[in-house]
């Protein structure tokens, strides 16, 4: 028999859960569904703290990483701390 919870949400919060789950191809209903189920089975609730990284962040590090195997766009290593802030107050 199914039942109907109400619950208050944030109103970004919830559209982006529903963005989410509908890039996955679930309605938001089962997962919220999957979420009580674990919470009862496990009788525990766990937040992840482990950030994943966005598309932008991820195109800004490749680029990193292929101007330091270029060799290129890089300044340094600096042998002191006060040689790196005196580069950095040239800028």
């Amino acid at each position: 028999m199914k039942t109907m919870i109400n619950i208050k949400a944030d109103k970004e919060v919830k559209e982006n859960a529903q963005n989410v789950a509908r890039d996955l191809g679930l309605p938001l209903s089962t997962v919220i569904n999957a979420f009580l189920k674990e919470f009862v089975r496990s009788r525990s609730i766990s937040f992840s703290v482990i950030p994943k990284m966005t598309p932008y962040l991820e195109e800004i590090l490749n680029e990193a990483e292929t101007d330091i195997q270029n060799n290129k766009n890089m300044i340094g290593p600096f042998d002191t701390a006060q040689k790196a802030n005196a580069y950095l107050d040239t800028l």
